[in-house]
């Protein structure tokens, strides 16, 4: 995609995964048009195979549909988590595993 119209390629987001939007901090301006405008999304598609939903879509510039990136987000259910990950020139990436029990057996202390 284009490195001209981001900040810092790839930025590490930590937890934070996108299924739909646009990280405008991370945005400098279009590199064709050098406009800095709104960003649009476009050609979202929602796939589902094996249990695992994908959503793809493009980044474009509002004024002259320059593609900015292409933004991946997962979805899936392992065991007993919710595993989310996200990669996007624009929007960086990121991964998140979140339990489907009550009390997540990670977060609980020892009792001894």
């Amino acid at each position: 995609m284009c490195t001209g119209c981001v900040q810092k390629q790839y930025p590490d987001r930590g937890n934070t995964c996108l299924e739909n939007g646009s990280y405008l901090m991370n945005f400098l301006n279009c590199a064709n048009c050098h406009q800095r405008d709104f960003v649009l999304i476009s050609d979202r598609t929602i796939t589902n195979e094996d249990e695992e939903e994908l959503v793809t879509y493009l980044h474009m510039c509002k004024n002259c549909d320059h593609v900015i990136a292409r933004h991946e987000y997962t979805f899936t259910v392992v065991d007993d988590y919710q595993e989310y990950t996200m990669l996007c020139m624009l929007c960086g990436k990121a991964e998140d595993s979140i339990s489907v029990l009550p009390d997540d057996p990670r977060q609980t202390a020892p009792l001894f």
